[in-house]
């Protein structure tokens, strides 16, 4: 265990930080099965561009890797155009 005080809480905020990045990450991966499963353009489209802030957001933070967040959206933008 750490001795220094700031160390101490250093450990605290990254656990607090890290179930946090946990908590979006999921929440984002079930946003995009949810997009994925989805059969309508119109509802798509609008889940689409709430999925596509959530992965910007996760790429800017470095919870997830940018070009990841960019090949998902790429990917999804795919599947809703070619919805009918």
């Amino acid at each position: 265990m750490a001795n220094h005080k700031s160390a101490i809480k250093r450990i605290r905020a990254n656990a607090t930080k890290r179930l946090r990045n946990r908590y979006q990450a999921k929440t984002t991966r079930n946003a995009i099965k949810r997009l994925r499963g989805m059969n309508t353009k119109a509802e798509a489209t609008e889940l689409y561009r709430k999925v596509s802030s959530m992965l910007d957001r996760l790429a800017k933070k470095n919870v997830i890797h940018k070009n990841k967040a960019a090949n998902n959206k790429s990917k999804l933008a795919k599947f809703v155009s070619k919805l009918s």
